[in-house]
């Protein structure tokens, strides 16, 4: 098994390890030891680091990925391309901190009478920020380096574990609020610390930048392409931009709803985080060699695993979130979010599945172009949050990124295809949107037929029974489906590994 295969299998079990404990930790842990608003202020000040890191970065990450190539050499020190990903970043922070210091009684001011506790924090934010940042530059360091299994587990699970310990510590009054949310965002901080030692045992990095390997064109070249990705961030921090808004109109309380649903339709794209991880420096190098039937052929691999994948994993989601909100902490506290978790996962679907294509777009010569689809997408989240959440409040703010995805992605795609023959659909995506279909109309059979029996038995008990009995039943439906068509060589390994779907051989 070659280094790709083996990181990115090692990379999804550490996604799917985090998911696990963050289930864990959100349903169980979360909404006992945490208030509405109290949850509502963690996540309103995570999301703002990442969007403010995102843009300090000043497009450096996507720099990474596509430059890689030209500065790789055989010394290890890949002519100081890490100096590099450490200095930009720094001019993005301190530009940054200085516009964050100018307007931060405006940006208080604006969260002081729906979200109070927010202005309590305010002065973390500056140093959460800096730590969301290089932890993301160290980890996309490891990523071209074809090493993603480290810092997937350090983000996925050592945060999340880290969290756990703050979440029970406070929820059991071992610690005050003001202890608490110290110690979350020093969490971000530690993770830094370790992508960054474990970056230096690879002994490949160095922070000497090689100015002499960087010529004028060269130099011209990187600073224009930073340029645009510093705009293009906003792309894949959307939602976050969402729950800046609720906290400013809706208050914390019902931006914690909208947390706890986030984070089920959350893992609708994981597989996409490992997957999007080591395929993005395979695009950049065959978009580079200008090997665009490999570019195309990647896309659309890479687009109908995350369809498939995403579709299935919504689907079982969906069929069991009643069961979900009866057996958690406080559940009927936060069943108002299912509407949320329908709408954001659709949009989840939509993003995992059609991401691809922002990349390719980002990796070749036209990039220039991606700055006018960014914009699009911005504006239309910010438009369709201004107009819906006042009418549907967080239902609103899911459908803002539903709609906001889909212009994102029409546009986008019909520029590759038009520009750069670049088409990541296939048939395939029809027979697995047929999938879904005859899934949630047998679902839809299920519930008016065989649920009302379940429902004698009492609500819980009925209730955990029929959703067990109906995962399995539509699991194996699913799967007697996928055996019967080849929808690719990777899914149809897969199956042969389950004994009832294993292919005999035929003696001679």
């Amino acid at each position: 098994m070659g280094v790709i295969a083996r990181q990115s299998i090692r990379g999804a079990l550490a996604n799917y390890l985090g998911v696990a404990i963050g289930f864990f930790t959100t349903f169980f842990v979360l909404t006992d030891c945490l208030t509405q608003e109290e949850i509502g202020l963690t996540r309103v000040m995570v999301d703002a680091a990442m969007l403010f890191s995102g843009l300090a970065q000043l497009g450096t990450n996507a720099s990474i990925i596509r430059f890689f190539p030209f500065f790789k050499s055989d010394d290890d020190r890949n002519h100081g391309i890490f100096g590099w990903s450490v200095l930009l970043p720094f001019v993005g922070f301190t530009l940054f901190a200085l516009f964050f210091f100018l307007f931060k009684d405006r940006i208080i001011d604006v969260y002081s009478q729906k979200s109070p506790l927010i202005a309590n924090y305010a002065y973390l934010l500056l140093p959460l920020t800096f730590f969301a940042l290089y932890l993301t530059v160290f980890e996309t360091n490891a990523s071209v380096l074809l090493r993603i299994t480290i810092p997937k587990l350090v983000r996925e699970v050592g945060i999340r574990v880290f969290n756990l310990v703050c979440y029970l510590l406070y929820g059991h009054g071992v610690i005050s609020l003001d202890l608490f949310v110290l110690l979350f965002c020093l969490s971000y901080a530690v993770a830094m610390l370790i992508n960054f030692f474990y970056l230096l045992t690879l002994g490949k990095i160095t922070f000497r930048i090689d100015w002499k390997y960087v010529n004028r064109s060269r130099l011209k070249e990187m600073a224009l392409y930073t340029l645009f990705m510093t705009a293009t961030v906003l792309a894949g921090n959307i939602p976050l931009i969402n729950s800046l808004f609720l906290g400013a109109h809706t208050g914390l309380a019902l931006t914690g709803v909208y947390t706890i649903a986030f984070y089920i339709a959350n893992i609708v794209e994981v597989p996409y985080r490992s997957l999007g991880a080591i395929s993005r420096p395979m695009i950049s190098q065959a978009v580079r060699d200008g090997d665009w039937v490999e570019v195309n052929r990647l896309g659309r691999q890479v687009s109908l695993h995350q369809f498939l994948v995403s579709s299935l994993i919504f689907f079982f989601i969906w069929i069991n979130l009643d069961p979900l909100f009866s057996v958690i902490p406080h559940g009927d506290e936060y069943v108002d979010g299912m509407g949320v978790v329908f709408f954001l996962g659709l949009a989840k679907i939509v993003n995992s599945s059609l991401s691809i294509g922002t990349d390719i777009l980002n990796y070749s010569k036209r990039y220039p172009y991606s700055l006018l689809f960014i914009g699009v997408l911005t504006f239309s989240a910010i438009w369709f949050n201004n107009k819906l959440i006042p009418v549907w409040s967080i239902n609103g703010s899911a459908c803002a990124t539903l709609f906001s995805y889909v212009l994102y992605f029409l546009l986008l795609l019909g520029f590759l295809w038009r520009s750069l023959k670049v088409n990541i659909f296939s048939g395939k995506h029809a027979i697995v949107l047929v999938l879904m279909l005859v899934l949630f109309v047998v679902n839809q059979l299920w519930t008016c037929t065989l649920t009302p029996f379940f429902e004698a038995m009492g609500y819980r008990v009925g209730l955990l029974t029929d959703a067990t009995l109906r995962t399995i039943a539509m699991l194996a439906l699913t799967l007697l489906f996928l055996s019967r068509i080849h929808i690719s060589d990777g899914i149809d390994g897969l199956l042969s590994r389950v004994p009832l779907f294993r292919k005999k051989k035929t003696k001679l």
